[in-house]
């Protein structure tokens, strides 16, 4: 109609679109102090435990071994713990796919999920195995024998 008057201009999309920008370029900045934030709750306990035997507890190779330990877990859980999320997924799939059984759900979950996920001195060491794939408990990696049949 030639006779109305907008006594505002429209505003642009553009102010929108610059708050998406922005959101993109602080959302890989929270992701990371979200995972660091993780790690460094992982880590924290990781330095904590010392066994009894450990004889270099207070000393400077003692010290050494725990940031070599530090750092190797820093090094290592990302890639097992994407290992651990993928063998979960992957596990789930074969549970559904294989009509419920549970034995070959867990044929991909045991190996994937369980293991080392902190490298601590006695890893370092040789006093203790890294296991990247996890091993069943004994009483889990039990075969049960059949029923016998009369």
């Amino acid at each position: 109609m030639p006779g109305l008057v907008y006594d505002r201009p429209c505003i642009p999309i553009v102010v929108d679109l610059k708050r998406k920008e922005a959101l993109h370029v602080r959302l890989p900045i929270v992701v990371l102090i979200v995972v660091i934030t993780y790690c460094s709750i992982l880590v924290a306990p990781a330095w904590s435990q010392s066994s009894s035997a450990d004889t270099q507890q207070g000393t400077a190779a003692g010290a050494g071994m725990g940031a070599a330990s530090a750092a190797a877990t820093i090094l290592y859980f990302p890639f097992k713990a994407a290992f651990a999320i993928g063998g979960g997924i992957v596990g789930g799939l074969a549970y559904v796919f294989s009509g419920f059984s549970e034995p070959t759900a867990k044929s991909i979950w045991i190996p994937s999920m369980y293991g080392t996920y902190v490298i601590t001195p006695e890893h370092l060491t040789g006093d203790r195995p890294v296991r990247f794939l996890g091993v069943a408990a004994e009483s889990e990696g039990m075969p049960t024998a059949p029923a016998a049949t009369n």
